[in-house]
């Protein structure tokens, strides 16, 4: 499971002139995935065909990747106290996370998300959010403290909205770049918008959020340059194989994508983000930075799971290369 045995399987990339440092506040979850020649329609049921169970949740799929990209990443979060919870937090540790910042809770069950995965590899997601949605205020404090010297706060929508903005406000104000991805859509809190440095939708969220159908470079433009009217800093709008389209006040741009052969697609977008928000914090413009965090997502659908798909930086930079 996961990285397994204590040392990361694909080890940490060393020797960097400095070492980026990410805080990542988001769920914990155990994902039991199964994959089918189809996805039944109400009230059928559909023989399928593998079953496995892998470390996930968006936050902490961030902070693997990220820490596979060779960032100090700390984890903030809340596990139960369930077999699960220490389980994901040994894969946590063993993939070179910090998770002195994750409560286990006692009243509560770790996150589970069900994954269906159909015969074309397209994934269908419903999440059981268990202690995920119980973090409060502890979970602000421990960011606020790991916010210190930190280069980025990564954020998503799987925890409760009022802990990730007040989170948020903490990074605006110490001056540490906020990237957010806005998953689920129905989750992301209209206030945020002012605190994000870099959102990152995908097609149905960006459509979610602006009302613009994102079917290509355009459409996506359009939509990045509605969410930047609303007061993000740069929108990066992921459309899995069909590329990635950036705007911020700087520019704009757009980045095909790789051509791999995809056997999921389960945290590709969580690869993406985090590999972007890692050449970010090294200090890498805005284009160079969505590319690096493309090249992580082709990468991670090539293998199945969610925190095992996630690529080392090297990888990342053989296939940029």
């Amino acid at each position: 499971m996961g990285c397994g045995g204590g040392v990361c399987r694909r080890g940490v990339p060393v020797n960097q002139p400095r070492t980026p440092i990410i805080v990542v506040l988001g769920s914990i979850n155990m994902d039991l995935i199964g994959a089918a020649p189809r996805l039944p329609s109400p009230g059928e049921t559909v023989l399928g065909g593998d079953f496995y169970t892998a470390p996930g949740g968006k936050g902490a799929n961030q902070a693997v990747a990220a820490a596979l990209q060779g960032a100090s990443v700390s984890m903030i979060g809340r596990v139960g106290s369930d077999a699960f919870g220490p389980q994901l937090l040994d894969n946590l540790r063993a993939c070179g996370v910090d998770v002195s910042g994750v409560m286990q809770d006692a009243d509560a069950p770790s996150g589970v998300a069900m994954i269906l995965l159909d015969e074309s590899r397209q994934n269908r997601i419903l999440v059981a959010s268990g202690a995920n949605m119980r973090c409060d205020d502890a979970q602000v404090d421990a960011a606020a403290s790991a916010l210190h010297e930190a280069d980025a706060l990564m954020l998503q929508c799987e925890i409760p909205a009022a802990v990730s903005l007040s989170a948020a406000r903490i990074a605006r104000e110490r001056g540490v770049r906020v990237v957010w991805d806005p998953a689920p859509a129905d989750a992301f809190p209209p206030e945020a918008y002012a605190l994000v440095d870099v959102l990152t939708p995908n097609q149905a969220e960006a459509a979610a959020l602006t009302g613009i159908d994102v079917t290509d470079a355009a459409s996506a433009e359009a939509a990045a340059r509605a969410l930047l009217d609303r007061g993000v800093r740069a929108a990066v709008v992921k459309m899995g194989e069909a590329g990635a389209f950036y705007l911020s006040d700087e520019g704009s741009g757009y980045v095909p994508p790789f051509e791999v052969q995809a056997v999921d697609t389960v945290a590709a977008g969580d690869a993406f983000g985090a590999a972007m928000t890692y050449a970010l914090a090294e200090g890498r413009p805005l284009s160079e930075a969505v590319r690096h965090g493309a090249a992580a997502g082709a990468l991670a659908v090539t293998r199945p799971g969610a925190q095992d798909a996630m690529p080392t930086r090297t990888e990342v930079e053989t296939l940029l290369a």
